[in-house]
């Protein structure tokens, strides 16, 4: 076979095996896809983990709801659990619902013995807070703790096993602690149900609490995130990473999976349990946009809608959360004597204004994705007047002395007054600047290719 030619057909090729670690789900299934086993594989292969499965119940389910559920036999759920450990070398596994003390009392005797960390996920109360088991399950729930490596009840949840009542990080803690006296390595008391604007997830270990805090995402679309935290952290587990980095890692994931969730059903819709992949895999094509974006500036030659701190592009990955999320010119985009050029080459993380200016965007319109910064003075706001855009502005000096205190802020305050000042999403924001601090014009867009046609469009009308 000649150098660079493809096998024929006739030809056998050599296999070529990947090895990955492999994670064990113990839960009910879920026949729409959004909780239970098919989270839970769905969950630990966007891991990059290997998902193998024990079906305790089986449910006909939607995004509305559930309409019935079959609960399988304690020795058939024994049956799968040896099946798999038996021959796949398991590093981690995740339990979910159990349904019935006597598959409690099963898969408590098997975490036992286990030589793997065991992540349970107590599913005991549903979103409504109606209990899913009787007494005598929840009763047989402390045995399965005392194996636990991570026990992750949500406030409902601990509040059944502990007696504790979650309102606060303090009771948080509380039942944390209680959860480790019972046994368990560690807990994670999670937040989702306790009330506030700031979520908070409280870990709870032998060295001590960490607290994961966030914003709370104003969705309806949160079944299936404990499945999917639990099952992130056990296929993290299994991959050899720490419990504390694990756990911060799922929290971060399921985070971002309910504010991007998949809007399926007739229902709130489904977590996105593949986020995480899916935004790392938009890394190299969101880097070539904003190069070739730069290239149509350099060929057209933007020089006069250059500010004189520089111009950047900045393109956001489909999921971006973070100025690590974005990939912009190092440098900047400069005036020369023949034109335009950027400095340096595009990589991730190279913008801070920008940057933090498009994801504060987002949070008003999360298809926004691409963003530049261009001059602004009379000659363009003359041109942005003789265009037919939606153009948004907000005056530095209405910025609250509390706002200029926190460090980062001041691009989420000017996008909040510039989004409250139009109807839908603005074609460009208009930042006026103050003493020492350069007047701007912000471009957006959804894609970077429209984003060079505006900006084009403001030069021609310039």
């Amino acid at each position: 076979m000649s150098r660079g030619s493809r096998p024929s057909a006739t030809e056998t090729r050599t296999p070529a095996p990947v090895e990955k670690p492999v994670a064990l789900t113990v839960a009910g299934s879920d026949s729409g896809g959004g909780a239970g086993v098919q989270a839970d594989l769905k969950t630990i292969e966007a891991h990059d983990a290997f998902g193998t499965s024990a079906v305790t119940a089986v449910t006909a389910q939607h995004t509305r709801g559930v309409e019935s559920t079959h609960v399988l036999p304690a020795e058939e759920v024994a049956a799968q659990i040896d099946a798999v450990t038996g021959d796949f070398g398991v590093r981690a596994a995740k339990t979910g619902m159990l349904a019935t003390a006597e598959i409690v009392g099963v898969v408590a005797d098997r975490a036992a013995s286990a030589a793997f960390p065991v992540v349970v996920d107590p599913v005991m109360v549903a979103t409504s807070g109606d209990r899913l088991l009787d007494r005598e399950a929840e009763a047989a729930y402390e045995e399965l703790i005392s194996a636990a490596a991570l026990v992750t009840p949500n406030a409902d949840e601990a509040a059944v096993l502990t007696g504790v009542t979650v309102e606060s990080r303090e009771s948080a803690v509380e039942a944390g602690e209680e959860l480790l006296a019972m046994g368990a390595d560690a807990a994670l008391v999670k937040g989702g149900h306790v009330g506030g604007d700031a979520l908070q997830d409280v870990l709870v270990t032998p060295d001590g609490t960490r607290t994961f805090e966030h914003p709370r995402v104003e969705t309806d679309a949160t079944h299936g995130s404990g499945c999917a935290l639990s099952a992130a952290v056990a296929a993290r587990l299994a991959r050899g990473d720490a419990l504390a980095e694990s756990v911060e890692a799922g929290v971060d994931v399921v985070t971002r999976s309910i504010r991007y969730h998949l809007d399926v059903g007739e229902g709130p819709g489904a977590v996105h349990h593949g986020v995480e992949r899916r935004n790392r895999a938009a890394r190299e094509p969101t880097a070539e946009a904003v190069r070739e974006v730069v290239q149509t500036f350099v060929e057209a030659d933007v020089s006069a809608l250059v500010p004189e701190v520089g111009m950047n592009v900045v393109g956001a990955t489909p999921y971006a959360e973070s100025v690590g999320e974005t990939a912009a010119v190092e440098g900047r985009i400069t005036r020369t004597f023949s034109g335009v050029k950027p400095n340096r080459g595009v990589r991730f993380g190279a913008s801070s204004h920008v940057a933090r200016f498009l994801l504060a965007c987002r949070e008003f319109d999360p298809d926004l994705r691409f963003a530049v910064n261009c001059r602004f003075d009379a000659d363009v706001e003359a041109a942005l007047e003789r265009l037919d855009w939606a153009v948004a502005a907000y005056d530095r000096g209405a910025e609250p002395d509390e706002v200029k205190k926190r460090e980062g802020s001041t691009m989420q305050w000017g996008a909040r007054r510039a989004f409250e000042s139009v109807e839908g999403t603005p074609v460009a924001v208009v930042d006026r600047g103050e003493v020492g601090k350069e007047a701007m014009t912000k471009v957006v867009a959804e894609d970077g290719e429209e984003l060079a046609e505006r900006v084009l469009t403001l030069l021609d009308a310039h």
